[in-house]
């Protein structure tokens, strides 16, 4: 079993007291998103490899040798400012500590997400090229990959449509993308992929890819796993923790959150003890 930490909520950046408490007891009651009578329990000690997905691993960073096993830390850095991303730490930290992790975990245990590209009147093409090309320069040498994908219609997004004002990448505007961030990542030796997004880039020089590959968690773990059904974007299939609509980040174009209110209500009823 591979363990998801998590595509529902950034456990590392708001619970990871929580999830150190978990660990200590040695499993998680997971209640399912979409059945909510249905609670599945997950014994940690069934845990092939780890999966930390999140904005800000800062807070996990001084615990991460209690998990033996493997670890892929998936950090997502945006280019974005404050009235897209109102409570996201400095850019700056996030990619100090991803460095950091290459160095700790060694580079092929740490990826980075550039995601989602949103294109608007201030975030423009040339804006994430210069973007794009900015980040792989800092982060050269400490990360096994990058993957990119666009904006998608979400629930959340819709909430906040005004404040986006976003417009669908035109095929010209796909191609000066595709064709820079290939040569971006290409100049600093790190293979750049698009998540879920059916090869749209890959006549451009960006193929589509897997964040946790199959053939990655065989070699972790010398087991093989299926794909990850639910989510149909190739990679393995795993166990995800967290509850939606708990994220503090509050980024106005988030999948997994779709009401502040319910946010704040589920964050005040949060105890790091369960």
């Amino acid at each position: 079993m591979i363990v998801s930490a998590s595509c529902r909520t950034d456990i590392p950046a708001f619970y990871t007291p929580w999830l150190l408490n978990r660990l200590e007891e040695g499993f998680v009651d997971v209640r399912n998103p979409f059945y909510p009578k249905r609670v599945s329990r997950i014994y940690f000690e069934d845990a092939d490899a780890w999966m930390f997905c999140t904005k800000n691993p800062l807070p996990l960073i001084p615990y991460l040798d209690r998990f033996k096993q493997p670890i892929l830390m998936d950090v997502t850095i945006t280019p974005y400012k404050k009235d897209l991303e109102p409570a996201v730490p400095d850019k700056t930290k996030i990619i100090e500590a991803v460095r950091f992790m290459g160095e700790k975990l060694g580079k092929d245990h740490v990826s980075v997400r550039y995601d989602p590209i949103l294109l608007n009147p201030t975030y423009t093409v040339d804006y994430h090229i210069r973007a794009f090309e900015r980040l792989c320069s800092l982060l050269e040498g400490a990360v096994e990959t990058i993957s990119i994908s666009f904006l998608d219609d979400y629930k959340n997004v819709r909430r906040h449509a005004g404040e986006l004002n976003a417009h669908e990448p035109s095929e010209a505007e796909l191609k000066a993308i595709g064709e820079a961030f290939a040569k971006c990542a290409a100049d600093h030796g790190i293979p750049v992929f698009t998540c879920n997004e059916k090869q749209i880039l890959a006549p451009f020089g960006v193929p589509s890819g897997a964040c946790f590959p199959m053939e990655l968690a065989l070699a972790w773990t010398g087991r093989k796993f299926r794909k990850w059904k639910a989510r149909d974007c190739g990679c393995v299939e795993m166990a995800d923790l967290g509850v939606y609509n708990t994220c503090a980040h509050l980024c106005r174009y988030c999948y997994a959150n779709f009401d502040e209110k319910q946010i704040a209500q589920n964050r005040r009823l949060h105890d790091p003890r369960f």
